[in-house]
């Protein structure tokens, strides 16, 4: 994987985890857990996508840096 596809992941993917992260913050959401006591799927979502891509990022990162 090329180098800057792999920091591009790793940046998307702690973009999408900190939205994550302050999603639940939202008035819908808040709604949303008034009502059922339980986060979001969008906020579920957004964390398990964002640690996804941000590990595929690291690691195409760290291959990049041992094979140079």
């Amino acid at each position: 994987m090329d180098k800057g596809i792999s920091y591009a992941l790793l940046a998307v993917g702690i973009i999408l985890f900190l939205l994550g992260i302050s999603a639940p913050e939202s008035l819908g959401s808040d709604m949303s857990r008034l009502a059922t006591g339980a986060p979001t799927d969008k906020t579920v979502w957004l964390l398990i996508i964002g640690v996804s891509v941000a590990i595929i990022g690291l690691f195409g990162v760290l291959r990049g840096m041992r094979t140079t």
